[in-house]
This record gives structure tokens, sequence and C-alpha cells, in this order.
């Protein structure tokens, strides 16, 4: 008779021990009582387990206390718990022994500790790479998910990350050095499935001192198609091989009732993409006749695992994988030899699943470097766990890059506004693939290093609004002179840019000089194409196009003035096309852009916020101007969505985001833009407003321009966009509109603001103020 899917989710999880004494080593034990009160200690009284507190390896969270009726059940590491109300990623930080091999075990008892009986949900990390997602279903169970896993740096990171659905915690953290030579991990990691003591009556869960692994060894509750033995053996007798199961667990076994029958060991796997890995232990229990044998041979779903398999009398046998089992069912069967008198015993079994890391760990160069700023600036930000990994999680101002299985790199860093003091680090000359580094707005003292320049990957430096002193590095100046250098230093009143000024009046006046001439010119420049262009675009004749007079009525409480019915989609071929809204590009005042597909071409969805002041209004004036006026430089309308009160717009999909992005910094983008593509930015620009302004008849004002609303497509070309605002002159004989002032603070015309007439000149006021943020890269509004 085969064993039931019951053989592993038949166990008694009460976890009962045995009063035990200290008599063992625990130097390589690490045991933590997360929220224990800081720099205590204890042994526990059952285990005899040295416990300390966690304070030394996480400095965020809050300690609490279980309830006393859950306390009074559990040992004492349980009574305690850390809770991480604030941040997306809580991690610990370990210091183990590179290269050594770890049991490593996290232990979750919720015990209503917060006294509001919600149970959360939430993910438990090793590194960047998830380990298990934590579900907890009853506030008075033990949930403790147990690894093997050998590190290959000096510490580890256990990370508990909020998925929304809960509040992190943990009540304890064990660590157990393995001998090397057991439990092969292969390129990943362990996680345990289930480790049983076969045949035992006891009910009881053995572990640490029986355990000198501290492995947590469960009872397997009675099953109808085996029978029990059991024999008196102690640790000392019991000859023990490089696993060493315990004693009090290799004192029984399981073996079939019919003594004929194979012995069935049988589970069917969640995923039958899962790989297992089986470790199957082995003591003869009685002694035999002379006319007596036992000797059996084990098959894995029909094929050979293990030959002859003879257990020794009091003496551990150990039967493992050398590659893993997988499927919709494992089956192991352990058939006694025709030679054989008595059937198949099976004493202990371990069973594991590999686990692929996710995700490499960033470059340990990095991390120290990253390490020693965050130490040396004594950065308040929630840095905590890989810098790099996972990329949902990457440390605030950072970004990298990702090569496959190769170690991610940190090619930005800004720590802009953020407090620092003292002279810049010299951990920063240890990121040598930075690109981006932003230390501008800070309190940065002393001289800028010449080690900035060995950087050979740097392309932006911004130290703006600093105390610097002395000269700018030649080679710095020399790299932003040749181009490869985008180089700031303004609101540097100390600092000189050559060694030639020597006097405070010359600091003072050097930067705005540049800054001037530089502005300018590039003004000077921009205007002269522009001007040129658009004079040539009038010589060859390119007339306007004619606007009905009927665009402006908006107010219209019907929808069917929204007449192209071919490029109107259902709110179901927008949740089709949005894969349900599962990538979001943005969000705005009107709503939250979503990334779409229509067959095989991207595009942008804005779905309608319910939030959305003027809203409704702004989409029916974008629909009706978009599918009217069409022109290289205007994003180009793919559709709209109008059913009831789900109403957006589907736009061509520009694959570089927006003009305010790279000039802030912000973007996760590495382009850096060189004054070719700013120049080339503001003439595309500049190509729509005109096109607007007098391509147009009757002209249409934009009224929101700024460089948020430039878009840029996978070569860095330019359209305008978000069209909800734009007013049109409604006859030749008019040169404005009276209408309620509407845009963005910074950008708006002032005597728009003041008169609350709306000219093509409004329009012009605005780029005027992209086309300093083009030159300068500096915010609107500081």
């Amino acid at each position: 008779m085969g064993m039931s899917k019951s053989f592993f989710s038949s166990l008694v999880g009460c976890l009962v021990f045995a009063v035990l004494v200290q008599s063992q080593d625990q130097s390589e034990f690490i045991s933590i009582d997360c929220g224990a009160p800081a720099n205590s200690n204890y042994i526990e009284g059952t285990t005899g387990i040295n416990y300390i507190s966690d304070d030394k390896f996480i400095n965020s969270g809050v300690s609490y206390s279980v309830a006393s009726d859950i306390k009074s059940k559990y040992q004492q590491q349980i009574w305690n718990l850390r809770s991480f109300p604030q941040g997306t990623r809580n991690c610990y930080n370990i210091n183990i022994t590179n290269g050594s091999k770890y049991l490593i075990r996290a232990i979750f008892v919720h015990g209503n500790y917060d006294r509001q009986n919600k149970l959360p949900s939430f993910d438990l990390h090793l590194g960047p790479s998830l380990w298990q997602t934590v579900e907890i279903t009853n506030p008075s169970s033990e949930v403790s998910p147990e690894i093997i896993h050998v590190p290959l740096r000096d510490y580890i990171q256990i990370c508990l990350v909020d998925t929304g659905s809960g509040t992190p915690f943990v009540s304890a953290i064990e660590l157990r050095t393995l001998a090397n030579n057991i439990y092969d991990t292969h390129s990943g990691f362990l996680s345990l499935y289930k480790r049983l003591d076969l045949g035992s009556t006891s009910n009881k869960t053995y572990r640490y001192n029986d355990d000198g692994y501290d492995r947590f060894w469960s009872s397997q509750v009675y099953y109808p198609a085996w029978s029990r033995i059991s024999a008196s053996i102690s640790a000392e007798s019991l000859g023990q091989n490089h696993y060493k199961p315990p004693a009090i667990v290799m004192s029984n076994a399981a073996t079939p009732v019919n003594e004929s029958a194979p012995m069935l060991v049988q589970w069917e796997p969640a995923n039958a993409t899962d790989q297992f890995y089986v470790y199957m232990h082995f003591a003869e229990l009685q002694v035999l006749e002379n006319n007596q044998t036992r000797s059996f041979t084990i098959t894995l779903n029909g094929d050979l695992f293990s030959a002859n398999v003879v257990p020794v009398f009091k003496g551990t046998t150990t039967v493992f994988s050398k590659k893993a089992a997988r499927g919709e069912i494992i089956m192991f069967s352990l058939q006694k030899t025709d030679n054989s008198t008595l059937p198949p015993i099976l004493n202990a079994i371990e069973v594991y699943t590999f686990k692929e890391f996710s995700q490499s760990e960033t470059e340990q160069g990095d991390v120290d470097a990253i390490s020693t700023i965050k130490s040396s600036y004594e950065v308040t930000r929630n840095w905590q766990g890989d810098p790099c990994g996972p990329m949902a999680y990457i440390w605030e101002g950072l970004n990298c890059t990702y090569n496959g299985l190769n170690s991610p790199r940190i090619t930005a860093l800004n720590l802009s506004s953020s407090g620092l003091i003292g002279q810049i680090d010299p951990s920063i000359s240890k990121l040598t693939m930075l690109e981006k580094l932003d230390l501008s707005n800070n309190s940065l003292s002393g001289p800028v290093p010449n080690f900035l320049s060995q950087l050979r990957k740097l392309e932006i430096l911004t130290l703006d609004g600093n105390n610097f002193t002395g000269t700018v590095p030649s080679d710095l100046v020399e790299k932003s002179k040749k181009g490869s250098l985008s180089l700031s230093f303004g609101q540097n009143p100390y600092l000189c840019e050559s060694a030639s000024c020597n006097n405070k009046k010359k600091n003072n006046t050097t930067i705005p000089v540049v800054v001037s001439i530089v502005g300018t010119l590039f003004l000077l420049v921009a205007a002269v194409i522009i001007f040129f262009t658009l004079k040539r675009r009038k010589q060859r004749g390119t007339g306007p196009i004619e606007i009905s007079q009927q665009f402006e009525k908006v107010e219209e409480p019907k929808d069917t003035s929204l007449q192209v019915i071919n490029r109107q989609y259902s709110y179901y071929d927008v949740l089709k096309m949005t894969n349900n809204f599962s990538t979001i590009l943005g969000k705005g005042g009107f709503g939250t852009v979503y990334l779409g597909y229509i067959e095989e071409t991207p595009v942008a969805v804005k779905m309608l916020s319910s939030s959305s002041v003027q809203g409704y209004q702004q989409f029916q004036a974008e629909v009706k101007l978009l599918l009217r006026v069409h022109h290289r430089n205007l994003t180009s309308l793919f559709g709209y969505c109008n059913d009831e009160t789900n109403k957006g717009l589907i736009y061509e999909y520009m694959a570089n985001g927006n003009l305010q992005e790279y000039l802030s910094g912000k973007s996760s983008r590495s382009k850096f833009l060189t004054w070719e593509d700013r120049l080339c930015i503001a003439l595309d620009a500049a190509l729509g407003l005109e096109y607007l302004h007098n391509g147009c008849k009757p002209p249409i004002i934009h009224r929101d321009v700024k460089s948020s609303n430039i878009l840029l497509n996978e070569n860095f070309r330019a359209k305008v966009a978000d069209f909800g605002l734009s007013k049109i002159i409604p006859t030749d004989d008019e040169t404005h509109v009276s209408t309620v002032v509407a845009g963005t603070p910074g950008y708006i015309d002032l005597e728009y603001y003041i008169t609350n007439r709306l000219t093509e000149k409004s329009d012009v006021h605005s780029f005027g103020v992209v086309l300093f943020e083009i030159i300068t890269s500096l915010p609107v509004i500081s």
C-alpha cells in the first residue's frame, strides 16, 4: 500500500522539549533573540543554548512582547520579537566565516504582539535573493524556514520585506556551522522541506543538545502501512558518520507491515519544477541471527536510486541524492533484495528543495566603498541590505548596472541635500564604475580631491552649493573643456576654477561669468538655428491647417462629440493591452500612465483619475486636439477609452521618458545629454510649438510648456505632450484669450498671471524657462 499525501502534512507542530543541560560546544553557534533588551544575553533553560540580543545586528524596528498566553507555550527566545512598521526593507547584517557551510534558520511566532489580530504576509530575503514568503495563518503557531548555505563573503544579510500585506516581524535568528563535507548546496542553497524522525511515537521535536548541529527533527505520526521497531541507543554507542543524526532519532525506525511489500515514501510537490534533494539515514536496530539478512534497493520514480543498502547495527548509514528529483509526484520505493530475509527499514529522512540565487550580490569593492561612505557621513536614508539588489529595493540615490550573472556595479551616486559635512570621502574613488556623482547642496569643505579625475567612467560631477576651497583640479577642468565631463561647481564662494584666481572677489565672480557666457552663447546659437529653420519652413510655403471653431466647446455633457470611433477602445481593450495595468510609467495630476501594447507596438496609456480636478474637460480637449492635429514634434494619439467612469488616452510610447528626468538627474537611464543633444531637444520642442502657433488656424496655445511635458523617443528626439490645458485664439482678429490662469508654477508667464490675457507669448515665456533648465540642469523652483 502506497503512502498518502499526508506523509508530510500530518506532522504535529507542538514543540515539547525534555529538560537538557548544556554539554556541547556552542562556539560555532550564533543565536539571536530578536527584540530582546539591548546588550542582554541568557542561557535558555531547556536547551542550554546561549542567546544574545539583536541590537548589534540591526538599527531599525521596534521591540514587542508576545501575549502572555502565547509566551507560556514557547521557549524564552520566542517571548520577544522585532517588528518593522517603517521602511520597505529592513536587514540584519551578521558577520560569519566565508566559505563555511551554515544552517540558517529564522523563527516567526506572531503571538498577537500588536493586539490587533491581523496576521501578515511578507517576504524573507537572503541578501538580494528571495528566500521564502512568510505567511502567518495562526498567531500561536511557529513558522521556521531553514536553509543550508555557503556564504562567499564574511557576512550575510537577512532581510524582512514589506509586500503590502502586513507588518513584517521576526522572533529569532539562528546560525549553526556544519561540516563542509555534508549537504551539497551546488550553486545556490538548500531549503528545508521536511526533516522527520520515523518510527517514533514520542510526539516530540528533538534539537540541541540531542543534535550537535541543532537540527529540528519532527516525529512522524502513526502510518497504518508501517510498523515500528526501536532499540535503546546512547549517543556514545551509536556509530556516526559525518551527518551525525542524533541517537534518539536513530533509535527508532519504520518498516512495512507487509514484509513482502515495498516501503513507499512519496509526496506531490506544489510545483512540478521544484528540485528535491533527499538524505535517508539508516541504522540496524536488531541483532540479526545467522540465518537473517536485511538488504534492499531504493528506486526513485522507477529509476535506481541506491543498490543493495545494508544497514549497520547501531551504526549510521546515509544515502543521498546525487542529482535533483522532480516531477508531479516524487516516490521512493524501498524493496528488499531476493536474498534478504527481512524487510527494509528507514530511521530518518531529510528533504530539501534546491533554490538558485535570483540575483548576484553587488560587487564587493562597491559594497565596501558605499558602506564606508554611509558610515563616514552617517547617512540617515534606509540604506539596508544589498545596495543594488533586488532591483526593486535599490538604495535611494544609487543607480546600478546589471549584466547577467556578473555582480551589479554602482554607476550613479546622488547625495544631494543630504546634510553632508567634512571633506569628500576617499572611498568614492573605489566606486570605479561611477558615471554620475552629485554632492550638491551640502556643507562639504576642503579641497576638491584630484582622485575624482581618476574615475574613468565619470560623465557628470555636480558639486554646487558647498564650501569647497582652493582650485578645481586641472584634470577635471581639462575633461570638462574636452566635453567628456559635465562639471558643475557653482555657489562655492571660496573655490576657483584655476590657480590664477587668488582672491575671494575672483572666486565669487568666476562661476557666474562662465555660466553667463555659456548660457548666452547657447541661447544665441539656439535662437539663430531655430530662427533660420522656421524661416525656411515659411519659405517652403507650409500652410496652416483649419481647425473647427467648435473645438473649444468642451463643456458638452454628452460624449457624442468624440466622433472618431475607429480609435475608440473599450475598457476591456485597455485592460488587455496593459496586462491589467501591470507596468506604471509615471503619475501626474490627470492620472497614472501605464505601459501597453497594441499588437506588438508599445503605447503609453494615461487613465483619468477619479480625483483629477477638471480631468474630464482636459480629457475631451486633448482627444479633440490630437485627433485633428499632427506633427512630428507633437505626441501622437493612438486612441482613447470613453467607457462610462473609465476614461483614458492612448499615446505613442516615448521610450526615454521626459526631459525633466534627465535634467534633474532622476532618470535611471545612463544617457548623458551633451550640449548637442540639448540643442536638438530645444529645437524639436520649438518646432512643435511653432506649429501650434503658426501652422494651425486658428492658432493653439499649449499653456503648460515645461520640461516634464517634453518627451524623448528612442533616438532622443523631442515631442511636446499633454494638451489638456490648450486653448485656441478663436478668430484672426483677436490676439489673446481671456481665461482663468492655468499652468505650472515657475513656468507661468507673469503678465498672463496678472492680466488673465493668454497669448502666444505665454508659451514663449514658458519655453524660455525650459531653455534655462536645459542650460543649467537646475530646478525651476528651489
